[in-house]
């Protein structure tokens, strides 16, 4: 078996608008001014106290904490008012298929909630298509192997038959350390010195490019 394990926001869907509201929404609500844009999307992947910790160092645990479920109450407010724009980038649909065509096992590890990984990928018709969910509701954050290595587990595939595809140093590192393939993509929230300095196979500069990176890895690893 082979496994493709993608991350979702900043891989799958362009999530950042929407993150970046709702965190600004969070940290307003605990007096807090919320960085820009360009930095706060720099923690997409962590698990929510992660994000708060490193978007809120000077702040205890326990507030870390509180600002995690006030960003989900604010996401689920954003959600109940349409406000949550999550698209897929382009090619991303065309890739899955390929990949399902070839015979490419397909699986999602993110530092989304259950909840919010399964509205997101309903709301694309994608839910189905993936073998395997794992999110921050049952795993350590990023870049701990533990989602990559109950993906593969879900999908009876080894980490030498398995690529994980994302757009953050978090993905490339949690791929390392659960003994997987790296490609890190470039559409997404990370540069590209950042994914090659954690680990990266390979880099993609487009979802087309994707499908021959994996073989190629898979194949050279046999």
């Amino acid at each position: 078996m082979r496994c493709a394990v993608f991350d979702c926001d900043g891989t799958l869907v362009d999530s950042g608008g929407t993150i970046h509201r709702a965190l600004g929404l969070a940290f307003a609500e605990h007096g807090l001014e919320l960085p820009p844009r360009q930095q706060a999307q720099r923690v997409i992947g962590l698990s929510l106290v992660e994000a708060m910790a490193e978007l809120a160092p000077s702040q205890d645990s326990d507030l870390h904490g509180r600002m995690a479920q006030t960003y989900k109450d604010a996401f689920v407010t954003l959600r109940g008012q349409q406000q949550v724009e999550e698209p897929l980038y382009d090619g991303i649909l065309p890739l899955l298929d390929a990949l399902e065509e070839r015979g490419w096992l397909l699986a999602v590890a993110t530092g989304k909630s259950d909840r919010g990984l399964r509205h997101c990928l309903t709301a694309h018709g994608l839910h189905a298509r993936f073998l395997s969910l794992q999110t921050a509701d049952r795993h350590p954050s990023k870049p701990h192997p533990s989602m990559t290595l109950q993906a593969l587990a879900d999908c009876g595939a080894d980490p030498q038959h398995s690529v994980v595809i994302g757009d953050t140093g978090w993905d490339m590192r949690m791929a390392k350390a659960a003994g997987a393939h790296a490609i890190g993509v470039l559409w997404g929230y990370h540069e590209e010195a950042e994914l090659r300095a954690a680990g990266a196979d390979t880099i993609a500069a487009r979802p087309a490019d994707v499908l021959d990176q994996a073989e190629q890895l898979v194949k050279a690893a046999a």
